[in-house]
């Protein structure tokens, strides 16, 4: 029977779909991921008789930062689970043609960005795929309906590095949460499902 790491640590797992794509997967890639949940936050207002009253401000935006090396300007193909080998056709329109031509452009794109930390070391197992406890351990954090807002190379240190980043707000414009945490702990048959075609209104 599975059990529940001391610490997640070393790999992971990411899997970012196109609203009306496929699943394609960077953690090749990928060096470092910062996931910056939105503050559900507050003031306090003083009152005359030094009492203080809270009030509650709109939650913020959820931010994931990806630290990562791409080959390639972007990703030429649409295959599902296929690997990604560039970003910046994340912010723009993207090119499936070889040579890649990829020009800046307003285009605003929503995607669905998933990670993933589990103890499977299956090699079909991605970020977007089912999990079986007691099979498997498993923690996932998924965003949906974001836009990829910057993406900056740099070569300052001999290698040229991107630093890439995927806004979410904490709402659609329903009301329903932009933001999954979910897991499984090894100890009973819960299923970590797997998430369905990323496409309009279907976020998981």
């Amino acid at each position: 029977m599975a059990t529940i790491p001391d610490a997640w640590s070393e790999v992971a797992k990411i899997s970012i779909a196109k609203d009306g794509g496929s699943d394609l997967v960077f953690e090749a890639l990928t060096e470092t991921v910062d996931i910056d949940i939105g503050d559900k936050d507050f003031e306090q207002i003083a009152t005359l008789s030094g009492a203080r009253l809270v009030k509650f401000t709109p939650q913020g935006e959820h931010t994931i930062t990806l630290e990562a090396y791409p080959r390639q300007a972007g990703t030429t193909t649409t295959a599902a689970a296929a690997s990604g080998t560039g970003f910046f056709d994340l912010m723009n329109t993207q090119d499936t043609t070889e040579a890649q031509q990829i020009t800046n452009d307003r285009v605003r794109q929503k995607y669905r960005l998933a990670i993933m930390w589990t103890d499977s070391t299956s090699t079909t197992c991605y970020a977007h795929s089912a999990l079986v406890s007691p099979t498997n351990v498993a923690l996932r954090v998924v965003a949906s309906c974001g836009y990829f807002t910057s993406v900056k190379p740099s070569f300052t240190d001999g290698m040229l590095k991107w630093t890439v980043k995927f806004k979410v707000p904490a709402f659609d414009s329903s009301g329903s949460g932009n933001l999954k945490v979910e897991s499984i702990d090894g100890t009973s048959t819960a299923t970590l499902t797997v998430l369905a075609s990323y496409s309009g209104t279907t976020k998981w």
